[in-house]
């Protein structure tokens, strides 16, 4: 397949805007018919390889996290078997897709774009609603808008890259091609946002194929989201979808020799598994497999004392508990000066209990379940040991009888080695460490090695030098830094998002530097007069020679 003979301009790229989802609006009424509908539906989920689907019997059930009894749907786990028929149809697949023009490969995905924005906005959303535990909100800015976002705008950025092209000096002619790798791209997508299905389709974009493996508490959002694509035109085996246990699913494909890469989402502790696996095999693969991950979190909001105590309150309260705190990006951990806890502390203990829990489909609910059991007993643990070892502000309370419901919680302690200020716990449970107000430059310094993490971080001051201090001392302590904003909420084309230490390789997920680790470059010179004699003219020879 060869390239039409023209260079294209693609449509302007543009942010989506979430709709409103006001009482009687028609958003409203079309979401709310399609969680009447996948409420009744309780589908099965065959694998998806080749373009076909594949039934193992090995159902595993999809849970919605508020009403953990009811399972949504039924997922076929894969076992070895499935795993290697989903590697040879994604190499099937390579022949032609990875030679496929990039302006066609751009129409599938710019087509899949529009249709998360129209035709199929209203099942993403009632999907994630349920599948997560999201409220319409939540859903309508991950799985519309940031899908819309990524799609769109990763066909932009393949493109700039294309037209990122060498110099050439007279009589000669430089260019450079980016190449799919070689083999197949293993995708391991997390279960908070739906959007991040972008691990498996940015790869494919680029003209790889992928084995994609999402958590199994996601399963019925990942079907969907490949159906959508297939809507668009995605052509069989270049996306294949498995089901299943991730160490079973890993040790077939993270030892093929076919390993050209992994993108993944997920736990520090699994990334790092990854890595040894991959390092324990590097004599066994055809290429060098390109390890891209975003993992753990303890992101930090630092307020100076010269903090709006308004604007500080409210990025509290929206950073740390919407989506349950389950957002990559969600400030658990926050350091304030004694001159403003006071006044803090009883706003939050007034406004944190008006944040009501529950169903998320009810417009009045704030905060939905966390998203499985173990999540919820981990946060028991941690409102335990809170009890135990420092003070509950706010908060604390948990039921599971219907939902995994844990309520929005402040813990305050004295103690700057409490384990609730250095690990991530991924759910509604914010630590704060009082400082005196004449430590600003020590507490900057805590903040920095507090936590082996660095994803997220905010500074709140209106003081400019302090912002400036605190942009200096936490440099390398949040891959995406905010001033006077909660650390949440990064939108595609404009806030690239991604940390280091032990957040990941911080790629950027929504940028040109994520689509790059997906090619390889070839560097072309050609010559159009070639020398003829192998003599230079700096060179003397004697006579006669």
């Amino acid at each position: 397949m060869t390239s039409a003979p023209a260079v294209f301009s693609l449509p302007a790229t543009r942010n989506e805007l979430p709709l409103d989802y006001a009482p009687g609006s028609p958003e409203r009424a079309a979401v709310d018919a399609e969680l009447a509908r996948i409420r009744a539906s309780e589908p099965q989920l065959p694998l998806r390889i080749g373009g076909r689907d594949v039934e193992t019997g090995r159902l595993h059930p999809v849970v919605i996290p508020h009403d953990h009894e009811r399972a949504l749907a039924q997922a076929h786990w894969a076992g070895a078997g499935e795993v290697e028929a989903a590697i040879a149809a994604a190499a099937e697949a390579w022949e032609d897709w990875s030679r496929m023009a990039w302006e066609d490969r751009a129409a599938i995905f710019l087509r899949a774009s529009e249709l998360a924005r129209g035709p199929w906005r209203a099942t993403l959303n009632a999907v994630t609603m349920l599948n997560l535990s999201k409220t319409v909100r939540e859903a309508e800015i991950d799985a519309a808008c940031e899908t819309a976002d990524y799609l769109q705008f990763n066909v932009r950025y393949m493109r700039e890259m294309y037209e990122m092209q060498p110099e050439s000096l007279p009589g000669s002619w430089n260019r450079m091609e980016y190449r799919p790798l070689e083999g197949f791209v293993l995708a391991i997508t997390p279960f908070n946002f739906l959007c991040l299905a972008n691990l498996a389709y940015a790869p494919a974009m680029m003209g790889n194929v992928v084995l994609w493996k999402p958590a199994e508490q996601a399963e019925l959002c990942a079907w969907t989201v490949l159906a959508m694509l297939e809507e668009a035109g995605l052509p069989p085996g270049v996306i294949n979808l498995v089901f299943g246990d991730g160490p079973e699913v890993g040790r077939v494909a993270l030892t093929h020799r076919d390993l050209a890469g992994v993108h993944f989402t997920g736990s520090t502790e699994t990334f790092q598994e990854i890595w040894r696996t991959i390092g324990a095999n590097i004599a066994g693969y055809r290429n060098y497999p390109r390890i891209v991950g975003e993992t753990g979190g303890k992101d930090f909001i630092v307020a100076h004392p010269s903090a709006d105590p308004d604007a500080l309150a409210t990025s509290i309260v929206r950073g740390s508990f919407e989506f349950q705190g389950q957002k990559c990006s969600a400030p658990s951990r926050m350091y304030v000066p004694e001159s403003h806890w006071p006044g803090l502390r009883d706003r939050l203990a007034g406004e944190v209990p008006q944040l009501r829990v529950g169903d998320p489909t009810d417009p009045s609910v704030f905060v939905g379940a966390v998203i499985d059991a173990d999540a919820f007993a981990k946060h028991e643990r941690a409102i335990d040991e809170s009890r135990a070892g420092a003070e509950i502000v706010v908060g604390g309370h948990l039921d599971s009888s219907t939902g995994w419901f844990v309520t929005p919680t402040v813990v305050r302690t004295e103690d700057p080695g409490f384990r609730l200020l250095s690990d991530e716990l991924f759910g509604p449970i914010m630590t704060a460490f009082v400082y005196p107000d004449d430590r600003w430059d020590e507490l900057l310094r805590q903040a920095d090695r507090q936590s082996p993490y660095a994803l997220t971080g905010a500074v709140f001051a209106r003081d400019r030098r302090a912002v400036v201090e605190a942009a200096a001392a936490l440099r390398h302590t949040a891959g995406n830094f905010y001033v006077n904003d909660k650390p949440t909420g990064s939108v595609v084309g404009l806030q690239p998002f991604g940390g280091s230490r032990a957040s990941g390789t911080n790629d950027k997920a929504t940028s040109l530097w994520n689509l790059s680790r997906w090619v390889s470059m070839r560097a072309t010179k050609e010559l159009f007069i070639p020398p003829r004699d192998w003599r230079y003219p700096s060179m003397t020879f004697p006579e006669g020679s």
